[in-house]
């Protein structure tokens, strides 16, 4: 069985994902670390000469290709969820855990991060983290078999948390 991160990027799933596997003596994969290998650019690269269809296929198919292992804990991109056939995949072998952060917590944690292209192209930085994870939301709590929320949590009471669920 997986153990699978969700959320929106800025919650804590990779520092999360990286301990938690640590912890567990299992490999973490990262969609989006896979997507940049296997395209060999990264992202903001990939949606400026292909488009984020291309870059959701990518991830598409990773995600289908994960979910036929074991024991794995991913940290899933935070727009895994936008497909229904990617949450379908990492539910069939794994636990869905869904971290969740204030939108201010999100906007202090990625602040400085030019990783990844803006999703919406017009808003403020505050107004897009807000506007996406209005669309977002109901698609994250339909995907989840937990919520934790990360906002004003060390990292080994989210671990602990997330032992205890497993």
């Amino acid at each position: 069985m997986n153990i699978v991160l969700i959320g929106y990027r800025g919650t804590g799933k990779s520092t999360v994902g990286k301990l938690l596997a640590a912890r567990l003596g299992r490999e973490l994969v990262s969609t989006d670390a896979e997507i940049i290998t296997r395209a060999k650019r990264t992202i903001p690269e990939i949606v400026t000469q292909e488009g984020w269809e291309y870059f959701r296929n990518l991830e598409s198919d990773i995600c289908r290709e994960l979910a036929s292992r074991d024991r794995l804990v991913i940290d899933t991109g935070g727009g895994s969820i936008l497909r229904t056939q990617n949450v379908e995949a990492l539910k069939k072998n794994g636990t869905v855990f869904w971290l969740t952060a204030s939108v201010e917590t999100i906007a202090k944690r990625i602040g400085g991060n030019n990783q990844r292209p803006s999703l919406t192209g017009t808003k403020s930085f505050v107004d897009e983290i807000q506007e996406v994870l209005r669309e977002r939301t109901p698609k994250y709590q339909a995907a989840a078999d937990h919520r934790i929320e990360t906002d004003d949590r060390s990292i080994n009471q989210l671990i602990e948390t997330l032992l205890t669920l497993v």
